[in-house]
């Protein structure tokens, strides 16, 4: 007689059927575990179909391995499962064009989720204008000729240049001249002595009194030498 289909025998016969390949009663149970079925009554169920003939087992020591009667599945011949394989072979290659279908419907959804929305777009349309009008204005201002330092400002500006210069010259020049007293009768190498004090010239330091006096206006600038 045949098990009730929800008893645990059939449970058990139908799982060991459908994975054909030698198990043992923890295989199963731990496999079994979402139709409540502790290993107690897994192991009861194995070993009364084994004891009935359904399934077959061999043990080992004190261990037994069950495993599907193998007279009850049609063994393909040689034609069939070459026929097998061939229907395999196109299964895979329908499996492999339909992977690479649905990673390309994957690639244009990332890709348009990265696009963006229409009303981002109207909102980034909306801030360029602006910037745009803005730059508009200021491109206006300077066409005009508008001036943007007037001759009253420039002139201070000048001035307080001209005096900072004044004094860079006259500090440059009390320098040396304190520099040339106190040196004229040492014995100490210039350098060394120079670098044992501490003191840096404006060359040393890649600044040129020439140069900022050029940026001066011609009727500004004081002749070379004083």
């Amino acid at each position: 007689m045949a098990p009730k289909s929800d008893s645990a025998e059939a449970i058990v016969l139908n799982f060991v059927n459908e994975q054909n390949r030698p198990i043992n009663s923890q295989n199963a149970a731990d496999s079994l575990q979402k139709f409540n079925l502790k290993k107690t009554a897994v192991q009861k169920a194995l070993d009364s179909l084994a004891d009935s003939g359904r399934i077959s087992f061999k043990e080992y020591g004190k261990q037994k391995i069950y495993i599907a009667r193998q007279d009850q599945f049609q063994i393909p011949n040689s034609e069939e499962l070459t026929q097998m394989k061939e229907a395999n072979a196109k299964l895979q290659k329908q499996l492999g064009e339909h992977k690479k279908a649905i990673s390309q419907v994957e690639e244009e959804i990332r890709t348009l989720q990265s696009n963006l929305t229409l009303e981002q777009m109207r909102e980034k349309e909306a801030m360029l204008r602006m910037e745009v009008k803005e730059l508009e204005e200021k491109l206006e201002v300077l066409r005009r000729g508008v001036t943007l330092v007037s001759p009253e400002d420039r002139k201070a500006i000048e001035q307080i240049y001209s005096e900072k210069l004044s004094q860079w010259r006259k500090r440059k020049r009390m320098f040396k001249d304190i520099w040339d007293a106190i040196t004229e009768n040492s014995s100490k190498d210039l350098k060394e002595f120079k670098e044992e004090l501490g003191i840096e010239y404006d060359e040393d330091v890649g600044v040129n009194l020439q140069s900022f006096s050029d940026m001066l206006p011609q009727n500004r600038k004081r002749p070379r030498g004083k």
